[in-house]
């Protein structure tokens, strides 16, 4: 077969920005080419969504129903309105992604007020969740009837078991859901080393943003449903929030792959074990500090700023707060030692001029 496209990267630069960057995992790619050829039906009712559902069921069990979807943003969107009302509110963290980096995605698209709340490492508690968690009958106020938290946390951080469990159980018994962003779920197993279920549906968690694109995938994420009782409709609101994909087996398919047997925990064990090198690396480098503990695939540091953007010539990051030179590296399922040890020399360098 003739065709005249040509690579127009030069695929020997690597970096350490975000997990997005990089490309899709051969055996992703290999079960789209499985699943590519001859007609099936459209819109969800074909043979690879159907069986991701058995696949979901073996990790969150019985009851838990896979809602694929295109992205992140359109996970967490279709999520949150599917719990809330007109006139509800979501509580997260100051740092949450959906009130950072969507957007406004949940006020424009969903009509919700987050009430967000500052916390020292990016993870929630029952005591911060009160901050907010008032005024049921308050008129002139949005009524909080969700709390969203991320599991890894937006700063890198990772949630155990019994913390998600109490806030489970505090947001229950104050009547609101639970929805937990999962764009690095896969990484916070890794990193506790327990299946995911046992701080999604085993504690309480009603709803999950699952991510699959920072974990290998080439597109695609989803809602899953775990409790059916805390949602209405989300079938109509993912058409809605236009995440209804038409060729969905190429989507579910993917899922598929991932979560059918291990490569999803593989791909984040190498991520959380390249990012644990590269911090055990930096913490021998004078002038350079770590900013949070290094409990996934993420390590963001303080540094000299002229010696960030020296070292962005080079590597691409980025800056997470860049008047404080606060910056975040990244580590992906495809990061090398070798990309690990070719950046610590590189940061030693500048460190150094």
């Amino acid at each position: 077969m003739r065709t005249d496209a040509r690579r127009h990267h030069d695929p020997e630069v690597r970096g350490f920005a975000s997990d997005n960057y990089a490309g899709v995992h051969p055996e992703i790619l290999a079960a789209m080419a499985l699943a590519n050829g001859g007609h099936q039906i459209s819109y969800g009712e074909d043979e690879y969504t159907d069986h991701l559902q058995r696949v979901i069921h073996s990790h969150f069990g019985a009851d838990a129903q896979a809602f694929p979807v295109f992205n992140g943003t359109g996970a967490n969107v279709v999520a949150l309105q599917a719990l809330t009302d007109r006139w509800g509110s979501v509580v997260c963290a100051e740092t949450a992604h959906i009130n950072v980096d969507e957007g406004g995605a949940p006020e424009r698209m969903a009509g919700l007020k987050l009430l967000t709340v500052p916390t020292p490492d990016g993870k929630l508690t029952p005591e911060l969740i009160d901050r907010q968690a008032w005024g049921w009958d308050d008129e002139h106020r949005a009524m909080p009837q969700v709390v969203s938290l991320a599991q890894n946390t937006e700063l890198g951080t990772v949630y155990t078991p019994d913390e998600i469990r109490a806030i489970c159980d505090h947001a229950h018994q104050l009547g609101m859901k639970v929805h937990l962003d999962g764009a690095r779920l896969a990484n916070a197993a890794a990193s506790l080393d327990v299946p995911m279920r046992a701080f999604t549906n085993a504690v309480g968690v009603d709803v999950l943003s699952y991510g699959g694109t920072k974990n290998g995938m080439m597109f695609g994420e989803a809602v899953v449903v775990l409790n059916p009782d805390a949602v209405r409709r989300m079938k109509h609101i993912r058409k809605m929030s236009m995440q209804l994909a038409s060729k969905m087996r190429f989507v579910s398919v993917q899922l598929e792959a991932l979560l059918a047997k291990d490569l999803w925990l593989r791909n984040a064990r190498h991520a959380n074990a390249m990012a644990r090198r590269l911090a055990d690396g930096v913490s021998a480098v004078g002038g350079v500090e770590i900013l949070y503990p290094v409990q996934a695939n993420a390590v963001f540091a303080r540094l000299p700023h002229d010696v960030s953007e020296r070292l962005q010539k080079r590597y691409r990051f980025y800056f997470w707060d860049e008047a404080a030179g606060d910056v975040r590296w990244m580590c992906s399922y495809d990061t090398t030692e070798d990309d690990v040890d070719g950046f610590l020399a590189a940061l030693k360098e500048e460190m150094s001029r």
